[in-house]
């Protein structure tokens, strides 16, 4: 017996793994395969880090961290089970959930944290082993800004008002771990509250932030790069920065919600200038060959509000305007996104349908036009095996815009990308992904058997591998 037919196991790992013969998620080799390879399943090399495909599992909040005690915010054995399990079946890369660089960072008292050296081991386990299933591993470094100190969704889903409305949120008091009266963001006041409820509304789900120092911003973008120090330490490959939906950096980005009058408001130049320092701050103390990627919301989806009207608002020309600026600042990828800054956005951003990739491409387009090197990732309502090929396909919203459906809304949508892209040019570099996980962690290998590509499988599940088509 040669010694690659023994059942040997994932080296520096402190238990037994058994190695892949094959990389899941990849093609199997020697396989005969219909046809040339999807892009989707073809490697990506980013900086010092190649993806073994184009399937990212986007960061999903599972509020499973200790509230308390010498544990609260590190990571535990259930995101060993959920985001290992993603690995195990072919994911490209899994990222872990936004994870607070401050204690008062968090979404709820429940999220993760990387506040601290304490929280370093239990990172390391979980990104360990997300490798030793040759996934890539990443962490969403983030904080809620105006957001923070609310409960799980759960809780809020079992409570109503008296008029008999599920609420949205509800807020975390002091006995139920949060922080109130350290609530923070650009603004400070009732007015400032997500939600812009009075404190006494029995419908109120967020409390009213105070708002930030100078001194506090300098304090906050140090803590986010030793926060990255810590998950470089842990082992992590790639950093994704959190911009997105109404959380602090994007409370900062929009004037909908930073009506500064110092440094950190009022021009495009100011309202970024905290992300600016943030990955100046990141890419200062992580290694070169370490990725950085960010996530954004490309538009609030406010620009026909009569708020949006009056105070301005975060759109796609302003997220473009920010994306040529990246690849100077260091960062590798752009993840794009929309919504979640203001309760009086046009769409709700959990029922998007494909209007982010439409942005994504046109963002995409608008870089190539000035060659400048920034990957780009779609995300949002990605559910289906041709949809992701066609994502990333050179050519694909062509594809998708002649193709059987051309009367659902992916189509429409796909029309409109070709405009953008002149359907030669693929939408995005990569998909993230994360609800469809949820409801099939085996995703990848599913769309893989769906375009009729023959990937490997994990050793464990060989004999239970789809049948060919």
């Amino acid at each position: 017996m040669a010694p690659q037919d023994y059942n040997n196991g994932v080296p520096g790992l402190p238990y037994f793994t058994p190695k892949h013969i094959t990389s899941p998620g990849t093609p199997a080799p020697n396989a005969q395969q219909n046809g040339s390879t999807p892009t989707l399943f073809t490697p990506l090399t980013i900086r010092g880090t190649t993806l073994r495909n184009r399937i990212l599992v986007a960061p999903m909040c599972q509020y499973s961290t200790a509230s308390e005690g010498p544990t609260t915010g590190a990571l535990t054995d259930y995101h060993i089970a959920t985001l290992g399990h993603y690995a195990l079946k072919g994911a490209g890369l899994v990222f872990i959930e936004a994870t607070g660089v401050q204690a008062n960072g968090r979404i709820s008292p429940n999220c993760p944290g990387l506040w601290s050296d304490s929280q370093i081991p239990a990172l390391r386990r979980v990104s360990d082993f997300i490798k030793s299933q040759g996934a890539q591993s990443g962490i969403q470094l983030a904080h809620a800004g105006r957001k923070a100190s609310t409960c799980a969704p759960w809780i809020a889903g079992a409570q109503k008002t008296a008029g008999g409305t599920r609420k949205v949120s509800v807020k975390a008091d002091v006995d139920a771990g949060g922080w109130p009266s350290n609530v923070v963001g650009p603004m400070g006041g009732q007015e400032w509250a997500w939600d812009e409820k009075a404190a006494d509304d029995e419908s109120s789900g967020y409390w009213a932030p105070r708002a930030l120092s100078e001194e506090e911003i300098g304090g906050l973008v140090q803590d986010w790069a030793a926060a990255a120090q810590r998950a470089v330490k842990a082992g992590i490959d790639v950093i994704e920065i959190h911009g997105a939906h109404g959380y602090l950096i994007h409370q900062f980005l929009s004037p909908v919600t930073n009506q500064r009058t110092d440094k950190y408001g009022g021009s495009f130049e100011n309202r970024t200038r905290i992300l600016v320092e943030i990955i100046k701050a990141i890419r200062a103390v992580v290694p070169d060959s370490m990725p950085v990627y960010l996530r954004i919301s490309s538009t609030d989806w406010m620009e026909e509000t009569e708020k949006g009207k009056k105070l301005g608002s975060w759109d796609v020309e302003s997220s473009i305007r920010l994306a040529k600026l990246l690849p100077g600042l260091g960062v590798d990828l752009l993840d794009v996104s929309s919504g979640g800054n203001h309760p009086e956005q046009r769409i709700n951003m959990f029922d998007s349908k494909d209007y982010q990739i439409k942005i994504a491409a046109q963002i995409r387009a608008e870089l190539k036009k000035e060659n400048l090197g920034l990957f780009i990732g779609a995300v949002g309502l990605i559910t289906e095996a041709e949809q992701a090929r066609d994502i990333v396909e050179e050519g694909g919203a062509a594809d998708a815009a002649a193709s059987q459906i051309s009367d659902t809304e992916l189509a429409k949508e796909a029309r409109a990308a070709v405009k953008v892209t002149e359907g030669k040019e693929p939408l995005a570099d990569v998909v993230l992904v994360a609800r469809q996980f949820m409801r099939e962690p085996e995703w990848v290998l599913r769309v893989a058997w769906q375009l009729g590509l023959d990937v490997a499988w994990p050793n464990q599940f060989l004999r239970v591998r789809f049948p060919k088509l």
